[in-house]
């Protein structure tokens, strides 16, 4: 599925340069890159990442009936609004696809994102959402058909004929649509309203890929492989805080255009090299951000602060330009981070014949991970109300994970697992879980505890403020410890044996182990890695906490004060110093970052060759001298200035909220629904989240009924914390500071 003027094979002369800087290897791939590409094109195949040659067939019949579909539907309303039989019969519309079907890397069973563009006369509200969902409601092949007209882009859900659609519209300002539309003319935005803007942009971000990537099949095979990878190790999911499929796809399109021609064997191994040693906030780009005359909002973090406090920026190439990844919280980058590490270890070996594709592609074994975890549980009275408060519930979620980050100063770290489970014995019910940990390279004081009771109900709060919320509708957050994780989320509903085969991640940790009692490198050197990885994250907070407080207040922070047995946001802490101190701001200039970004390559090639000092990058794909000068110009990419990009905690609080909250918010002076909610969060000890022991019963006085500590290891219940002072701007009263309240040692 190419696009004109493309490559879609190696060229082995003169290349056109793609991207903002120039590529980092010019040399082609090696025999040892050949024989391991096709070793994991064979993987791919046999894990059924690609569809039958008959499912492919009936996907393309069913876009061509939608296609067919949406055309008798525009004439009909054209005809229904009294306009002249010249414009009834040239009355048109069309469909299109983006996502993972246009970039030719879906796999079986897979939804198909498409887009329907519609004449001016042709509304969103009645016509869309109004006479075609009608006309798709009578044909017996649409099955599952759920509009969703509010969300952020407004989409119809629906199977048709077997096959999952998620089907966009865009009004255009045209009385007639061509049939030979070009949407990536920038002049298609023109007088358009902003779900529109939004609708187009995902059909306009895929065919720009295409278009900046220097070798088509080299590029699906590596996103397939990297797909695939990001959901085996459990960082596949936009809502949840990692990246979606666009996301993926822009990093792997930026490797295809600093190594365009290495196979995707290579393109995997520096996919990790480099994302490893990038820096964040740095941000990825396939092409400079250009402003144009429309006047649309780009991502531009001198002008708009919001844009100042994104932690992983990847930038979609199509005007307007905008950051794809703000969902990323500061533990899922921390997660993704390691996650970079672990696979460029994997490569590494691989290169030395000390692992294979089913090492680095080995499950994350989520419920093995951490000692304690969040479980979050709702409930419905049907099918549809279900569907409904789980889509809002699962978007809410990750407010939940910046919630405890802030109120504990990040000390205690969120794992949110993709994605729900549900028990087959309990109808109407699903659970979505969240691993904690306290942060890891920090010492524990003894005693020290974070109660996160108040963080929680202010989370449960806001999602009973639904605007579609229905009697039934309910939600519980419970602590629940490793060994007491219900068995409904295993395959098959049985709890595994814990693993009697070595892993890759069980021999890191044991070496790390090792390591830490011996006092020694054990040649993964893990420990200081991640340590260091988790530094360079606080650096990242801090530089960034420096500048927004800059930028804001015209001032500098030097530092911020110690904190001894404070109570910030519900979460106790009792612990000598909470937080870190801020250094000075940094002085950062995103003016050279953004216009001269097609500078810094530097000399890393020239006239489509590499520099004398590089020359050797593609001489040996495994030299140790090789490693470092690509080191070197992975630091020269990123050598100019960057944005930091955090905020005091109340300011990112408010600023990281979701646009769509804003309408599916109710007014705030509404009565909260608590009255349907159970409380039922337990305290958790920083230093081993050990079990408690016994505590008297705590009964709570919400009007909820009893809630009873339960100590003995199952599940932890408690009462809501005792109400506190009104917030104020989301800042927690003084009072709350002293409140007393009895806790599990």
């Amino acid at each position: 599925m190419g696009s004109p003027g493309l490559s879609t094979g190696n060229n082995g002369g003169q290349q056109q340069r793609l991207g903002i800087t120039e590529p980092i290897s010019l040399g082609g791939p090696t025999e040892y890159d050949e024989i391991k590409t096709r070793e994991l094109e064979k993987f791919l195949q046999d894990v059924g990442l690609y569809e039958s040659r008959e499912e492919a067939v009936s996907r393309e019949e069913v876009l061509g009936r939608l296609d067919q579909i949406v055309k008798n539907w525009v004439k009909a309303i054209s005809r229904s609004k009294c306009l002249n039989e010249q414009l009834v019969q040239e009355a048109n519309a069309k469909i299109f696809t983006f996502g993972s079907y246009r970039l030719g890397v879906h796999g079986p069973g897979a939804d198909i994102d498409t887009l329907c563009v519609g004449p001016r006369h042709a509304t969103r509200e009645d016509d869309f959402f109004g006479e075609l969902y009608r006309m798709l409601l009578e044909m017996p092949e649409v099955t599952e058909l759920h509009p969703v007209p509010d969300a952020h882009v407004p989409v119809m859900k629906f199977k048709f004929k077997g096959v999952s659609i998620d089907l966009l519209y865009a009004k255009l300002s045209l009385w007639v649509i061509p049939e030979d539309l070009d949407i990536s003319q920038d002049s298609i935005l023109q007088n358009a309203d902003e779900q529109t803007v939004r609708s187009l942009n995902g059909c306009r971000v895929t065919d720009q890929i295409l278009r900046l990537v220097p070798n088509i099949k080299n590029f699906r095979t590596t996103l397939r492989c990297m797909r695939f990878w990001a959901k085996r190790r459990g960082v596949y999911s936009n809502v949840a805080g990692f990246l979606g499929g666009i996301n993926w796809a822009l990093l792997v399109a930026r490797i295809c255009q600093l190594f365009p021609n290495a196979l995707p064997n290579m393109l995997v191994s520096r996919f990790f090299r480099v994302y490893t040693q990038w820096r964040w906030p740095n941000p990825v780009m396939l092409c400079a951000i250009e402003e144009k005359s429309l006047g649309l909002q780009v991502w531009d973090p001198r002008r708009n602060p919001k844009d100042r406090f994104h932690l992983m920026p990847i930038i979609t190439p199509a005007y307007p330009c905008m950051n794809s990844s703000y969902n990323v919280s500061s533990s899922t980058l921390r997660i993704m981070t390691e996650e970079f590490q672990r696979g460029n270890e994997i490569c590494e070996a691989m290169e030395a014949n000390k692992a294979d594709w089913d090492t680095l592609f080995e499950p994350f074994s989520f419920f093995e991970a951490y000692k304690n975890y969040l479980q979050i549980d709702i409930n419905a009275e049907n099918e549809d109300d279900l569907r409904n408060w789980k889509g809002w519930v699962e978007s809410r979620l990750r407010q939940l994970t910046l919630k405890i980050e802030r109120h504990t100063f990040n000390m205690l770290q969120c794992h949110p697992h993709p994605g729900e489970f549900t028990d087959k014995s309990r109808p109407l019910h699903c659970s979505f879980f969240m691993g904690l940990q306290r942060k890891q390279g920090v010492p524990a004081s003894e005693g020290e505890q974070f109660d996160i009771r108040l963080t929680v109900e202010e989370f449960k709060h806001s999602v009973n403020m639904y605007t579609l919320w229905k009697p039934g509708m309910e939600i519980h957050v419970t602590h629940v410890k490793r060994r007491n994780i219900p068995s409904f989320v295993f395959p098959g509903g049985i709890r595994p044996p814990r693993p009697s085969k070595a892993t890759w991640d069980s021999r890191r940790s044991s070496a790390e182990k090792s390591s830490e009692c011996k006092g020694v490198s054990d040649g993964l050197d893990d420990g200081r890695k991640r340590k260091r990885m988790d530094a360079n994250g606080a650096n990242t907070l801090k530089g960034a906490n420096s500048f927004a407080a800059s930028s804001l207040n015209g001032e500098d922070n030097k530092g911020s004060p110690s904190v001894g047995n404070v109570s910030v946001g519900g979460v106790l802490a009792s612990t000598n110093v909470i937080g870190e101190p801020r250094e000075g701001k940094t002085v950062c200039n995103i003016t050279d970052s953004i216009n001269n970004s097609r500078s810094l390559g530097g000399n890393l090639a020239q006239n489509g060759e590499l520099s004398s000092q590089n020359k050797d990058l593609s001489a040996s794909n495994d030299a140790p001298f090789s490693k470092e000068a690509e080191k070197l110009a992975i630091e020269k990419i990123m050598s100019g200035p960057y944005v930091t990009n955090h905020t005091l905690p109340q300011e990112l609080d408010d600023l990281e909220d979701d646009f769509e909250c804003r309408n599916q918010v109710k007014d705030l002076g509404a009565n909260a629904k608590d009255s349907t909610v159970e409380s039922t969060l337990a305290t958790m000890t920083a230093t081993s989240f050990a079990n408690a022991p016994e505590s008297p019963p705590l009964t709570s006085s919400s009007g909820a009924g009893p809630s009873t500590l339960c100590p003995s290891g199952g599940l932890e219940e408690l009462e809501p914390a005792e109400l506190v002072a009104p917030l104020s701007n989301g800042f927690r009263s003084a009072a709350s500071v002293a409140q007393p309240k009895p806790l599990i040692r």
